[in-house]
């Protein structure tokens, strides 16, 4: 069964950092782009980052390019979004899922869709 798990949510300061971990079982995640999105209340969902299997480029949208890094450990089999200097509006959940498409906006997957439950960031002011 292929299964991504999310962990590293929890209750955080403004201006804290954070590190979000996907685990992957059951599949080679390495062998899949890899996305983070996130689904803030009230809002509609947004894809966050991007990482190509095909050129291995990490594509992060604009709005948090200076705060968000997404990596990726092939022999962990995991992924990694790295937050810095968190805000109130990156409150959301946040979800890892193969195999997403670098064109983040489109929100679109290419051979398969692979979703994690999620984990729930919260950035008190």
């Amino acid at each position: 069964q292929w299964q991504l798990v999310e962990s590293g949510g929890g209750l955080v300061q403004t201006g804290t950092s954070l590190r979000l971990s996907c685990v992957a079982s059951g599949f080679s995640l390495g062998r899949y782009a890899t996305g983070w999105f996130r689904h803030a209340p009230g809002k509609k969902r947004e894809a966050v980052s991007c990482i190509s299997s095909d050129d291995g480029m990490t594509y992060v949208i604009d709005s948090v390019k200076d705060r968000f890094t997404a990596s990726r450990d092939h022999a962990k089999n995991t992924a990694y979004l790295d937050i810095d200097s968190l805000k109130p509006e990156d409150t959301a959940v946040y979800y890892c899922a193969a195999d997403c498409d670098p064109d983040l906006p489109i929100q679109r997957f290419r051979y398969l869709e692979v979703w994690g439950q999620g984990t729930l960031v919260v950035v008190s002011s």
